[in-house]
């Protein structure tokens, strides 16, 4: 019985651990030719559901998605090149449905703001650190004055 549950568990970690890809193309959506469709494929990985947000268009099942799926493979069909096809996919619905927007422009400002950020939080976290470390004041000698004084105070 021991057996049959370790051997049990076992096969629930590996089913677990093995990456399944979710994906949503319907087999209508398919196209004939394996090039063509790797192609869509590759095309549809890089471009974002817009009612989902953070699947593909082929990991979602939104009606929106099935229909870029649908446009993406029409577009190659017609004989654009990948390029086009997602400049005309960004064309209608805008640089939001890019997982990987394009590095110009005001965009730039996004791609920068992160690492600026880290090294400006850094730059602050030196500086307390830093002031935080005071040097320690010289300890002065006592007077013979206050040497007696002290010795007056300690046999009392």
């Amino acid at each position: 019985m021991r057996r049959i549950l370790a051997a049990g568990g076992l096969a629930m970690c590996l089913a677990l651990a093995v990456p399944v890809a979710a994906v949503a193309v319907q087999p209508d959506e398919v196209l004939a030719d394996p090039v063509m469709e790797h192609r869509a494929r590759e095309i549809s990985a890089k471009l974002r559901c817009p009612v989902c947000q953070s699947e593909t268009i082929d990991e979602s099942n939104a009606q929106v998605a099935r229909d870029l799926r649908l446009l993406v493979r029409e577009r190659l069909v017609a004989g654009d090149s990948d390029a086009e096809v997602i400049d005309y996919v960004v064309e209608r619905y805008g640089e939001y449905v890019l997982f990987e927007p394009v590095a110009s422009g005001s965009n730039l400002i996004l791609w920068y703001a992160g690492p600026a950020m880290l090294i400006a939080g850094l730059g602050i976290g030196f500086a307390f650190v830093r002031s935080r470390r005071r040097p320690e004041a010289p300890v002065e000698e006592l007077s013979e004055s206050e040497k007696t004084r002290l010795a007056e105070l300690l046999r009392d």
